[in-house]
């Protein structure tokens, strides 16, 4: 039931999102915010620390959000923990965030990191929590388009 909860409040807040977005945001001012569960669980690279360590080996989807990230100029980060996640979105310099993770994480960022606004996008979870998950690349270049245009 929470679940179903979470779901509801992101459906909401990504409508007002896209509702209140009145022209285009220079892409230097997005920030992509992902989970470090999207690293594959047996992967030795320390890409929390820095994304330039990724091998785009391919096993995970961070190669190619990584290099999405870098042909549309925005900037992307990988956090470990909701803490992180927040520090990194309420720095100055990010005016608007698309955010990928579990609902209940991306409940408590999108009232965390309020008013500014998070474009939430819920990953999948084909080896449960916290392990492995996923995200439709596509789905995350879509959402920059939106924001940015490109």
């Amino acid at each position: 039931m929470l679940q179903a909860l979470d779901r509801m409040i992101i459906c909401m807040n990504n409508l007002a999102v896209k509702a209140r977005r009145a022209r285009r945001v220079s892409p230097e001012n997005v920030l992509v915010l992902l989970p470090s569960c999207l690293q594959a669980s047996n992967c030795k690279q320390n890409v929390i620390g820095d994304l330039a360590e990724c091998k785009r080996c391919g096993r995970c989807k961070l190669g190619p959000l990584i290099d999405l990230c870098e042909k549309k100029c925005v900037r992307m980060a990988v956090a470990k923990g909701g803490r992180v996640a927040v520090a990194l979105a309420r720095r100055a310099d990010v005016k608007w965030i698309i955010a990928v993770a579990c609902e209940k994480e991306l409940r408590s960022g999108i009232f965390a990191c309020f008013p500014k606004p998070v474009l939430a996008l819920t990953n999948t979870r084909p080896n449960g929590p916290c392990c492995e998950t996923a995200i439709d690349v596509d789905e995350v270049e879509r959402a920059i388009a939106r924001l940015t245009g490109l």
